[in-house]
């Protein structure tokens, strides 16, 4: 590990432990030639997931893309923002948890959709008509219908 002071490529650990959220080692570093002290952070190195656009385009997985939806679904709506966040958490686990490296767009809508039904249905709906893409009246009637008959 290269000092920030110095450069030297040289140094021990002094102290070692994971961070609050127990996703990384926090390492307190001394540098064997200025003897300045440093922190790193160790991570585990993950194969990004390529989600499979509509059109067969590929991109990386992104957790901002995800939330910005989820977001624009929940305005004005009473849902608060840590129960904002465990969906996105709790979509970004099924994501990651799927054992390939590729998952379709649709297995992320259905993911999402999934979650927001439990929290809030106008939520739902409104995340479903942009991502279902409804043509016409009948198509968002159908997912209301749907909705309704599950109650």
């Amino acid at each position: 590990m290269k000092c920030p002071y110095c450069g030297c490529e040289e140094s021990k650990v002094v102290d070692s432990r994971p961070t609050d959220d127990g996703e990384r080692i926090r390492r307190r570093r001394e540098c064997f030639s200025c003897f300045k002290r440093f922190t790193t952070y160790e991570i585990v190195e993950s194969t990004p997931i390529m989600v499979i656009k509509r059109d067969n385009s590929r991109e990386p997985f992104s957790r901002e893309k995800l939330t910005n939806g989820i977001l624009r679904a929940c305005v004005k709506r009473p849902v608060s923002a840590d129960e904002i966040e465990s969906v996105i958490d709790r979509v970004e686990v099924k994501v990651y948890g799927n054992t390939d490296t590729e998952i379709s767009s649709a297995m992320v809508g259905e993911y999402a959709m999934e979650c927001l039904k439990d929290l809030d249905e106008v939520a739902y709906v409104r995340f479903a008509s942009v991502y279902r893409q409804f043509e016409n009246i009948h198509s968002f009637m159908e997912e209301l219908q749907k909705l309704l008959d599950e109650k």
